[in-house]
């Protein structure tokens, strides 16, 4: 297992990142749950994220009994935003009341004194973001919460929380959770340059698209749960190309899927989920694929997403500022022949 440093700060964390969202759903047991975080740690994990509204909040119970007795050497990630088994105009989103409200039920539940990263599940349109920051600032001091993060935000609320935390001396975010894979590459296009420019570590979810790239097995989940979204023109190539190079290094799709994510510029860790002990034990072993330049080369060329603007405006050459015809002209006629291309950021 390879580590880190998340963003600009002094946190390290493993490359791949147990995520237990299936605790208290698919994994109905504490045993089951115990063993599934051993082995994670036995793989080198020492990174488990959460939320407080996962499986109403029996996700956080169970990581925080797997980890007692080894609380202090592992990085705990939960989140707040959402809320359960509220009514709309009872939802606190991020505003001070339902963040301290929130934070004080994932401690206990953790069974824990402090939350290494509390992370913005979403993006707040109702409550100041100098109001969210400043409460986050007084748990980050208060020491029930070591560091911040945010996830899902677009890149302008990206870098207007980051510009607000500078300017008002509050601490500042050091990650951003996002949805990102070889079916979705839509974080490229703002997200991804806005983490770099500001700092921020990429935690990526969903490495595997709902499961789609997992192969055959994945259709039966997606029948009934269709997230994240999959354009059906490209994603079936882009997994039949995944099965070739799982071939080859004697993995699979699932397996490759995660690596590549695991040689993006910019991604501190990939969540691997799992729903038993054997499937968590597949998904770890991709932290041990080391893909070569063609198989980069071959997975980019089939995933890469169209020019957005104003991407294909800055279609330039090495020489700054001089555009070259023959790159704006092939640009183009990607886009025409309503091809994929390389985004440049």
């Amino acid at each position: 297992m390879q580590y880190t440093n998340l963003g600009n700060s002094g946190l390290y964390i493993s490359r791949l990142c147990f995520g237990v969202m299936t605790f208290g759903g698919d994994v109905a047991t504490d045993a089951d749950a115990q063993k599934m975080v051993d082995k994670a740690i036995d793989a080198g994990v020492n990174f488990f994220d959460t939320a407080n509204i996962y499986t109403n909040g029996s996700s956080e119970e169970m990581l925080g009994k797997a980890l007692q007795g080894k609380r202090d050497k592992h990085v705990i990630a939960t989140k707040v935003y959402f809320t359960n088994d509220v009514k709309p105009h009872e939802a606190l989103g991020s505003s001070r009341k339902g963040i301290i409200l929130e934070v004080e039920k994932s401690l206990k539940r953790l069974n824990t004194d402090y939350i290494d990263l509390y992370q913005l599940h979403a993006f707040d349109g109702y409550t100041p973001i100098e109001e969210t920051l400043s409460t986050l600032n007084d748990l980050v001091h208060s020491g029930k919460v070591r560091y911040i993060g945010l996830s899902n935000f677009a890149a302008w609320q990206i870098a207007k929380a980051q510009g607000v935390a500078e300017r008002l001396g509050f601490e500042k975010f050091i990650s951003s959770q996002n949805y990102y894979s070889l079916v979705g590459r839509d974080l490229e296009y703002e997200i991804l340059p806005a983490c770099k420019d500001l700092g921020l570590g990429i935690l990526v979810w969903s490495p595997l698209a709902g499961g789609f790239l997992a192969g055959t097995a994945a259709e039966n989940r997606r029948a009934s749960f269709p997230m994240p979204p999959v354009d059906s023109r490209y994603g079936f190539e882009i997994l039949d190309t995944v099965k070739e190079i799982a071939k080859k290094h004697d993995a699979t799709p699932a397996q490759i899927s995660t690596a590549w994510l695991l040689h993006q510029n910019g991604i501190s860790s990939v969540l691997t989920g799992a729903s038993n002990i054997e499937q968590l034990t597949d998904n770890l072993k991709s932290a041990n694929i080391k893909l070569n330049d063609d198989d980069l080369d071959i997975l980019n060329k089939v995933s890469q997403p169209a020019y957005v603007y104003p991407q294909w405006s800055r279609m330039v050459n090495s020489e700054r500022g001089v555009f070259d015809q023959d790159v704006i002209e092939k640009g183009t006629q990607a886009v025409i022949d309503n091809k994929r291309n390389n985004v440049l950021v």
